[in-house]
């Protein structure tokens, strides 16, 4: 006498998690040539400060060497670091701002 057997498997949605993109931190850096109140109107007009935060930045940047502006997904890091560049030179500044990976 033969018998079926069922096999009694369950199958298990499996969950693959993605990683969250890698962020980077927009960084100004200092130099002797750009006026402090040019790079509070680059904090307010491309990250969106406020004055009173955009001038902490600033003095940072004045006595520690750079600041952080923000931290974004690469992508928007990078354009955003171009519009910093491409303005100032506009305004005959070498203000200089880069990205690091945070």
């Amino acid at each position: 006498m033969a018998t079926d057997k069922q096999s009694d498997s369950v199958l298990e949605t499996e969950r693959t998690q993605t990683k969250p993109p890698p962020l980077y931190k927009v960084l100004v850096l200092n130099d002797d040539f750009t006026p402090m109140e040019f790079v509070v109107i680059v904090l307010q007009q491309f990250f969106g400060m406020d004055r009173e935060r955009a001038t902490r930045v600033m003095l940072q940047v004045h006595t520690e060497g750079s600041g952080v502006c923000g931290i974004f997904p690469r992508d928007v890091a990078a354009t955003k670091v171009e519009q910093v560049v491409s303005f100032a030179r506009q305004h005959q500044h070498p203000l200089a701002c880069v990205m690091e990976e945070n």
